[in-house]
C-alpha cells in the first residue's frame, strides 16, 4: 500500500467487509500494535495478567466496529489512531487492575484469567470472527444508523451525509458515535 489511491481502495474494501482486505490489515498493522504495547507494557502487575495479544485483539475488534467513526488518508494516519487505541485500551486496563488493588480486592490468575489469554496467531478464524462481530454489531443498528455508516464506509463527510439526509454534520456525527457506543456495550466490548 504505498499509493495513496491504492490505500483509499484498500480501505473501502476493508469497510466494506472484504474478508481478504480484513485479514491483510490484521497481519500488517497486528505487529505495529503488539510492538507499541510490548515496548509500552514495563509494570510486572499488569504483564502478569495481559499480553500484547490480549490488547491488540480488543483494539482490532474495537477498529472493525468503528472503521467508519474513523478518517485516514495515508497508511500512517491508520498506524497513529490504531496505536493510541492500543494505549488507551492499556490504560485503561491499568487503571481497573489497580484501582482493584487499592480497594483491597485480590486480582487472582487463576482458570477464568488463563482462559482469556488467546493465541497469538493471526489465524482466518480471527479475521472471521471480527468480521462475524462487525456483521452482528450492524444488525443492532437501525436503517438510519446503518445509513450513516454505509455513507462513511464510501468516504462521504459529515457535512455531505448532513446535506444528504438532512440534520447538521455534528448532530449526524454524535448519532453516529452514540449508536456505535451503545452497540459495542451490548457485545461487551471496550470502546
Amino acid at each position: 500500500m504505498h499509493g495513496e489511491e491504492e490505500f483509499r481502495s484498500f480501505v473501502e474494501r476493508f469497510r466494506a467487509g472484504d474478508a481478504s482486505a480484513a485479514e491483510e490489515l490484521v497481519r500488517h498493522y497486528e505487529p505495529i500494535i503488539r510492538r507499541e504495547i510490548r515496548f509500552r507494557m514495563i509494570d510486572s502487575r499488569l504483564t502478569r495478567i495481559y499480553d500484547s495479544v490480549d490488547f491488540s485483539q480488543a483494539v482490532m475488534a474495537s477498529f472493525f466496529l468503528r472503521s467508519a467513526d474513523f478518517e485516514f488518508k495515508e497508511p500512517q494516519d491508520l498506524v497513529r489512531l490504531l496505536i493510541t487505541m492500543a494505549r488507551n485500551k492499556m490504560a485503561t486496563s491499568a487503571r481497573k487492575l489497580f484501582s482493584q488493588k487499592r480497594e483491597g480486592h485480590r486480582q487472582e490468575v487463576g482458570d477464568a484469567m488463563l482462559e482469556q489469554v488467546a493465541d497469538d496467531r493471526d489465524t482466518p478464524s480471527k479475521v472471521v470472527g471480527m468480521l462475524e462481530l462487525v456483521a452482528e454489531a450492524k444488525k443492532r443498528l437501525s436503517p438510519e444508523e446503518r445509513l450513516l455508516v454505509e455513507f462513511r464506509n464510501q468516504g462521504k463527510s459529515w457535512e455531505d451525509i448532513a446535506n444528504e439526509i438532512g440534520g447538521t454534520p455534528q448532530g449526524r456525527r454524535m448519532q453516529l458515535a452514540r449508536a456505535l457506543e451503545r452497540v459495542t456495550e451490548s457485545l461487551g466490548i471496550e470502546s
